[in-house]
């Protein structure tokens, strides 16, 4: 006497179960079923064994039919080594219930697969367990199939998985691949054999891929080792990491701590920002400079398309003012802010993180196994992972101001953002598609944009002051930085068309002769920043000055003789006096003295108190220099400070003022109480 084999039990079971197959339409039937079963193998023949693509795969579907052989397998190779289980009488019993369960619920299954085992009917849980030496209905009830259980949960919860049950299917098949090898070293199932005691034709594999993923994610019994899942009765640390991630809803500054540190490092990428402003805790941390520059907003203040969301009332509140200062350049930042609702599921990924992280540094205290330590350390760089894919799916939001006219209201561009790139990578891309970023400018629309306003201040505007203009005013474009304008106020100049689609420079302007100092056009202009004094003029204003100086005749103040060269001099004869022939006419009267020059110079100027250092830089680029360059010049800059404050001084501002006034060496310095 000798067990039957797999494949006699296969037979046994078959004919004592089913009646046999006469019809031939029944035949054709089971034929369809088989290759139905065979073309899915071969066509996603990655997410299955090897072993199922192969022509005796669907020899061995149509030999077990109705039964798919992946039972048979899990039964006669696993639950077989069980003791009490006998492999013939003990697959007829548990077989049997089975299919009277199926039977009776009308289920219309092609082929019984482990997935269509009614573990939660009471007389097929009987015959799983009666050989099982632990107690593996609490696991049953919690982990793997019932009316409270976790994966009947899950597919009420996503619909997605619940259309096809795939959680339940799931948890089905890689029980009966488990239950019987608790105790064996190399145990469980692989996700491609859960799959394939799951996955009917019609179905996508992703589908419950997904599903085994939720599961190793949440479930209480469930191990994962690699591609490896199987249950135990022993719970696994998931429990303890859904406890601390829970406790951690009430300590949300370690939350956003974890979050604003990953949001630090992606925002490293500046994209086309020449600075990113990171989480401010107000606009007194955003500082006001004319290049444009990324704010993303705190998690405090997320987006939603509710009116008066808190991410635009933020970002209102830092455009508008800087501390208690009116901000100037506005024109030169934009907000990112997290989604509303991704927002939740971004915060719970990051404290599940953060579970998993203090379950690892704790684990010689937990006193873990190293199953346990293993299992910890898949989890946590599972939910690394998930943070680490929230993070732009929840940072989608861009918020820009935009205004269209000068006497229009500002109002808010919400562009929801996409891509793999790095948050502000994302971000000025989309900008610059949408030109509300600008990292080139065309002197021709330099040009429309001076006189579509207009910019002019009369018949010419300072360099300088148009680069504050275009920081400024929201209803000018962005520009990523000033160089920009630099280069377009330089082209312009350059231009064949500079009278069309340009204009001129000048270096200055002589108020007190009316003309422009160092005029050009049709020519290059070197400017080394947008603080370079020089003036963009009206194209028709410098006309009229070069015509006039054209025009002037040799005689006049600033001509040449004609036929004079370059440095000719300048000789004037009165009037009357012949020019060829002639006597030498008597001497005029005595040339005056020259005029004595002068050799002191004095000035006063008031600073904006914000905007000190860059006033100061100016003053001594543009005057300070100019003195203490001259030969033997002694040049003295005093710089006084008279603050009032009618709510009076805190003494924390009066030690600090009064110990920094030391340390630079003032030479008089105090405070008034009157």
């Amino acid at each position: 006497w000798r067990p039957a084999s797999a494949e006699e039990g296969f037979e046994i079971v078959r004919r004592r179960l089913f009646e046999p197959i006469l019809d031939p339409a029944h035949f054709k039937d089971r034929d369809v079923v088989a290759r139905a079963f065979a073309d899915l193998y071969r066509i996603q023949h990655q997410e299955f064994p090897p072993e199922c693509r192969d022509a005796e795969y669907e020899k061995r579907i149509k030999a077990a039919y109705p039964i798919h052989p992946e039972v048979f397998d899990r039964l006669y190779n696993d639950w077989s080594t069980l003791v009490k289980f006998q492999r013939t009488r003990g697959v007829l019993r548990l077989m049997a219930a089975v299919i009277h369960s199926l039977w009776e619920k009308g289920d219309r299954s092609p082929l019984i697969l482990p997935a269509n085992i009614s573990i939660d009917d009471p007389r097929v849980q009987f015959e799983l367990t009666r050989y099982l030496s632990d107690n593996w209905v609490p696991v049953i009830e919690k982990d793997v199939d019932g009316p409270s259980s976790l994966p009947l949960q899950l597919d009420r919860d996503v619909p997605n998985l619940g259309k096809f049950s795939a959680c339940r299917r799931v948890a089905r098949s890689i029980y009966m691949g488990s239950a019987p090898l608790g105790k064996a070293a190399h145990r469980g199932l692989e996700d491609r054999q859960v799959k394939l005691g799951c996955v009917m034709p019609g179905e996508s594999p992703a589908v419950f891929g997904d599903a085994l993923r939720r599961l190793a994610g949440a479930a209480t019994y469930l191990y994962q080792d690699g591609p490896r899942y199987w249950y135990s009765t022993q719970p696994t640390v998931t429990k303890l990491a859904e406890d601390r991630a829970e406790q951690l809803k009430r300590d949300a500054d370690k939350v956003v701590a974890e979050l604003e540190k990953r949001l630090r490092k992606d925002l490293e990428q500046k994209g086309d920002f020449s600075r990113i402003h990171a989480m401010p805790e107000s606009g007194q941390d955003v500082s006001d400079d004319r290049d444009a520059r990324l704010v993303v907003l705190r998690t405090d203040y997320p987006y939603s398309k509710d009116p008066g969301n808190a991410a635009v009332a933020a970002a209102k509140a830092i455009l508008q003012m800087r501390g208690n200062t009116p901000r100037l350049f506005q024109n030169a930042l934009v907000f990112l802010a997290a989604d509303k609702t991704r927002l939740q599921d971004l915060d719970e990924a990051a404290r599940k993180y953060l579970a998993w992280q203090s379950i690892l540094v704790e684990s010689e205290t937990l006193d873990l196994a190293p199953q346990q330590v293993k299992q910890a350390e898949t989890q946590l760089a599972a939910a690394d992972s998930a943070v680490t894919a929230r993070i732009p799916e929840t940072y989608q939001w861009l918020l820009a101001p935009v205004q269209a006219t000068p006497q229009s209201a500002i109002t808010w561009e919400a562009i929801r953002l996409a891509g793999q790139d790095a948050l502000a990578v994302r971000a000025s891309k989309k900008l610059r598609s949408d030109e509300l970023l600008l990292t080139g400018f065309a002197a021709s629309r330099l040009r429309m944009e001076l006189d579509r306003v207009p910019l002019w201040r009369g018949d010419h505007v300072s360099v300088g002051q148009l680069a504050e203009d275009f920081a400024r005013y929201v209803y000018l474009p962005r520009l990523k930085h000033s160089s920009i304008l630099v280069s377009a106020v330089s082209e312009g100049v350059g231009l064949m068309t500079w009278e069309q689609d340009g204009f001129a420079y000048a270096d200055s302007f002589d108020e007190s002769a009316g003309r422009y100092r160092g005029l050009r056009r049709m020519e290059a202009v070197s400017l080394a920043d947008a603080d370079s004094p020089g003036l963009v003029v009206r194209p028709e204003v410098a006309n009229r000055q070069l015509a006039a100086e054209t025009a002037e005749p040799p005689g006049g103040g600033s001509g040449s003789p004609p036929g004079g060269g370059e440095g000719a001099p300048d000789v004037r004869l009165p009037e009357g006096t012949p020019e060829v022939g002639g006597k030498t006419p008597p001497p005029g009267p005595t040339p005056p003295a020259a005029k004595q020059q002068p050799k002191r110079f004095h000035g006063t100027v008031t600073l904006d108190s914000s905007r000190v250092g860059r006033d100061a830089s100016r003053i001594a680029d543009e005057v300070i220099a100019h003195l203490g360059g001259l030969v033997g010049a002694k040049v003295t800059v005093t710089l006084e400070i008279s603050a009032d404050i009618p709510a009076g001084v805190p003494d924390h501002v009066v030690r600090t003022v009064t110990e920094n006034s030391r340390t630079l060496k003032f030479t008089s310095q105090g405070f008034e109480k009157e």
